[in-house]
């Protein structure tokens, strides 16, 4: 350290020592720590004057107070509190809140589903959003360069940012579709009513026939064929290798996703977080409005009585666990880098404890809320056509674009439904795509400290080219393309990614050092369940789900179709790629390193990755072998 430079906090086991500063220059340092029961602990520190920090000590660990990602240029922040939180309420509650949650609630026992909801949502999912807001906050840097407490995991930063930007691809696209299905409400009658439309196929009836003779087996509804050869124009392809070309109207409502993601991020969060105060809002609006349109249709509480009514023997079985925790680790939005993100932006001395409580309790009641909803309407259909609520009750796109604006069609003044829906479905997924994107801005200008002078050419080189790779998604074969990336983009790959980070925060830069960070933002230190989560719960949590997730993995399919195996491999490739990021980086960083380090960190590292296929098969194994008790399945291991 040159003479004069500050000194550096010193750290021996958890106490720390100080030494007081001699000057007021700003240094960055490397430092390697050794613990004897963690091994080789490796952090970059940021040193500035004691003027910066609130104690008026450097800190060896983080940055200080009124750190910024680039010397001598100060860090934006959120125009208002409200501004942050509706910003992360609204990337959270997306469109999975309104099609997954309620139909996995139904299907698991009802209100019995809420119990393994709720566990895991207490011991992990709170644990775990709670960890990524400090982490931001205290780094105010994204997803990469927050590492510089641990670069040894640095790689999980870039993983994140490249799993959001995988998934840009692909998100964009379902809010083309929601646009599109929005201009075509515009009408004085919706264009899904009947058969007698061009796209329209032989097989296609007005009337719902629900049973099981040969000739039904065939038949599609009205609503169906609109969004299948309407809109996606389905008929055209034989498959994923015959996409043909991207198809203007719906190239057209992606263009115009882009052109608003783009001036809703181009300069920073100053605009941002402004238009979060339309999109995070408009769909609690929205949901009120058809709640109190749909209790009044008939066979309505049927629907929500079947959501709530409690069967709590389905407890017993494993796959409702599984439910419950894979729903806990997508609704939150943790391991995208947006929460990392988003905090980044807040004051040092925000309150991310408080925060952290408020909008994942409100993720989840949003979840709980949109089943009413939801139910309502499918109790509707259900009494309406006569037939089991299990036949209208589904998940996913179906739901929202096929099931939904079917029940919408036959009520009075549906077009104005039809308006009022699709712009909820508009801005649940604006606000979500806005905050995927803001977590590969934010993460690799702070990575890439130049493109801080660039913003709006680096946000529109980022936007254009997720619409160019959006494009095989709005083709003829597109929902081929869309499915195989939905299905390896951010599956299997952001577990891996929340698991690595939770291990590195809990294990090499330490629980404790950990809390001294929160202590120092909020004047409260993190209490003894949270850091037990940290360090224990949650990564044993995140272990078993990616363990689950590979013994369960089925290869993607689009109704009938079947992918080939190229297109299988290709997906594969797609998910390693981002989770490749961890040991190529670890790998890197400990190779720079002198000595012997780097041999012995490599046998390390495979015997790691050994292990982790030896409990993925042993698992595969458990879990197929039939048994009707609940204790000797894995999954229950974990209430």
């Amino acid at each position: 350290v040159p003479h004069g430079a500050l000194f550096p906090t010193v750290y021996s086991g958890h106490r720390r020592f100080h030494m007081e500063p001699y000057s007021l220059q700003y240094i960055v340092v490397e430092l390697i720590l050794v613990k004897e029961h963690n091994g080789v602990q490796f952090t970059t520190s940021t040193l500035v004057s004691p003027a910066g920090h609130p104690h008026g000590h450097g800190h060896a660990l983080g940055p200080s107070h009124g750190h910024t990602p680039v010397p001598g240029e100060e860090r934006e922040t959120w125009g208002k509190k409200i501004d942050f939180l509706l910003s992360v309420i609204g990337f959270a509650v997306d469109l999975a809140n309104v099609w997954r949650f309620p139909y996995l609630c139904y299907k698991n026992g009802g209100g019995a589903f809420l119990v393994p909801y709720l566990f895991f949502m207490v011991i992990a999912g709170m644990p775990l959003f709670y960890m990524e807001l400090a982490l931001g906050q205290y780094n105010r840097e994204g997803a990469a360069g927050v590492w510089k407490i641990c670069p040894i995991f640095k790689g999980v930063g870039f993983t994140v940012i490249l799993i959001s930007l995988y998934v840009g691809f692909y998100y964009n696209v379902i809010i083309a579709w929601a646009l599109f299905y929005l201009f075509s409400s515009f009408t004085g009658e919706l264009p899904w009513v009947h058969c007698n439309n061009t796209w329209n196929s032989p097989n296609c009836s007005d009337l719902w026939a629900f049973n099981n003779s040969l000739n039904d087996t065939h038949k599609s509804t009205p609503a169906a064929e609109y969004f299948e050869r309407g809109v996606l124009h389905l008929q055209d392809s034989e498959g994923i290798a015959d996409l043909g070309l991207p198809r203007w109207q719906l190239t057209s409502c992606l263009a115009v996703v882009i052109v608003v993601l783009y001036f809703s991020l181009w300069k920073g969060v100053k605009t941002s977080g402004k238009v979060v105060w339309i999109t995070a809002t408009m769909p609690y609006v929205v949901l009120t409005v058809l709640l109190l349109r749909g209790v009044t249709l008939p066979g309505a509480m049927d629907g929500i009585k079947a959501y709530l009514s409690v069967d709590f023997l389905r407890l017993c079985e494993p796959q409702v666990w599984i439910d419950a925790a894979t729903q806990i680790c997508f609704s939150l939005g943790v391991g995208f880098g947006v929460l990392i993100a988003f905090s980044s932006y807040n004051k040092f001395s925000n309150n991310c404890y408080r925060d952290a409580i408020i909008t994942s309790s409100i993720n989840s009641l949003t979840s709980f809320f949109s089943g009413f909803v939801i139910f309502s309407f499918l109790g509707y259909m259900s009494h309406k056509h006569s037939v089991p609520l299990d036949k209208v009750a589904t998940d996913g796109p179906g739901l929202v674009f096929i099931i939904y604006p079917e029940a919408i069609a036959t009520l009075p003044g549906s077009s104005v439904w039809a308006v009022i829906f699709f712009i909820m479905l508009l801005t649940l997924g604006i606000d979500s795509a806005m905050g995927g994107m803001e977590s590969v801005i934010t993460g690799l200008m702070d990575e890439f400290k130049f493109l801080h002078k660039h913003r709006e050419l680096f946000t529109l080189f980022i936007v254009v080219s997720t619409f160019l790779i959006s494009l095989f998604c709005v083709t003829n074969g597109g929902i081929y393309v869309f499915t195989l990336l939905d299905h390896f983009a951010a599956g299997t790959s952001i577990l891996f990614g929340v698991l690595i980070e939770a291990i590195g925060i809990a294990w090499f830069y330490g629980v404790d050092r950990f809390s001294d960070d929160i202590e120092e933002m909020i004047g409260q230190r993190p209490g003894l369940y949270w850091r037990l989560c940290w360090k224990f719960v949650s990564p044993c949590f995140l272990l078993f789900m990616v363990v689950v997730s590979f013994a369960t993995f089925n290869p993607p399919n689009y109704g009938t179709y079947t992918f080939p195996i190229w297109a299988n491999m290709i997906g594969w490739c797609l998910a390693i790629s981002s989770m490749t990021m961890v040991p190529l980086y670890a790998i890197y960083k400990m190779c720079t390193l002198p000595g012997k380090f780097c041999d012995v960190s490599l046998v390390h590292i495979s015997l790691v990755y050994i292990s982790l296929v030896y409990i993925s098969l042993m698992f595969n194994r458990a879990i197929t072998e039939p048994s009707t008790r609940c204790a000797p399945y894995l999954g229950s291991s974990v209430m």
